[in-house]
């Protein structure tokens, strides 16, 4: 097996289609490894990660792709994040089991939200009703009626592994409807072992090995999680100095935990002090609780 996270890209020569596969696993199992999800919790988690990874390569932006899914069942809070530079994080929150079923059953009733947050503060969101069988039929509804592109997505995820594979129809192509419909059924041969463990070669060959296909270098990705000390400093700062000195008289000290990444930030009566007279206090931070 190919032990390293990846994601690829490949077009068809002949064809205004393109596609992309992506394959994680060290970047998996580092947010794996951050909280005890259950195996039912990890697979939608996993796969949104793949989702929102592919979609960084499809979407324009110098910022950050979020990828989020709210709702009032089992499954409350989805959330998968990725950047330009192909780094990723997510984290997942849910109450009770969850049930086997489509995604109503799993997510009750809820949205499901993509964001682009660039680099200069401007924020553009989509949001599609959390229908169909899995996230990957909510994520074609959304790119055939909100972009108006036809996409098909296959995402997969268990215990070691996330991975995905996309196809989208240029709009030159839709002059050609047989030829995209040719591509996905090819695509939908694909088992789930396959996606998770061929070699990315390998597995292109299997799907389309009588269509002329171009697959691009690689790229590599990785976990990271956008938190730093400066940043929670920021935001404390932001909350104003009567704001900071009451939590300090109630609980004696600030506390902070990152969600995504678990790291725990302490900021005492002198760190917040130093808060409002220029610099960030050393402090404790960054410890995995």
């Amino acid at each position: 097996m190919n032990t390293q996270d990846r994601l690829y890209r490949f077009v068809f020569d002949e064809l205004d289609i393109r596609g992309e596969i992506v394959q994680l696993d060290a970047s998996w199992k580092a947010v794996r490894e951050r909280y005890a999800y259950p195996a039912a919790v990890a697979e939608q988690l996993g796969q949104a990660m793949a989702a929102v990874l592919l979609l960084s390569a499809t979407i324009k932006y110098d910022g950050s792709l979020i990828l989020q899914a709210q709702s009032g069942g089992p499954l409350r809070t989805l959330v998968a994040q990725a950047t330009r530079q192909r780094t990723v994080r997510g984290l997942a929150r849910w109450e009770g089991e969850l049930p086997e079923g489509d995604l109503p059953a799993i997510y009750g009733a809820g949205q499901m939200m993509l964001t682009v947050a660039n680099q200069g503060g401007d924020r553009y969101q989509g949001i599609v009703g959390l229908e169909g069988k899995n996230l990957a039929e909510a994520l074609e509804r959304y790119f055939n009626h909100s972009e108006q592109l036809a996409s098909r997505f296959w995402l997969v995820a268990d215990g070691e592994r996330a991975a995905g594979l996309f196809l989208q129809q240029l709009p030159a192509e839709r002059e050609h409807p047989e030829a995209w419909e040719r591509i996905c059924l090819l695509a939908a041969t694909v088992t789930r072992d396959e996606l998770l463990n061929l070699p990315v070669q390998t597995l292109l060959h299997r799907l389309f090995h009588k269509e002329p296909l171009r697959l691009f270098e690689p790229e590599p990705v990785a976990f990271r999680c956008g938190c730093s000390r400066e940043r929670i400093a920021d935001s404390l700062r932001a909350l104003g100095r009567a704001e900071l000195a009451s939590i300090l008289a109630e609980q004696g000290a600030i506390e902070v935990d990152c969600e995504f990444c678990n790291k725990h930030y302490r900021f005492d009566a002198i760190d917040v002090e130093q808060l409002f007279i220029g610099g960030v206090p050393v402090g404790t931070s960054g410890t995995p609780q």
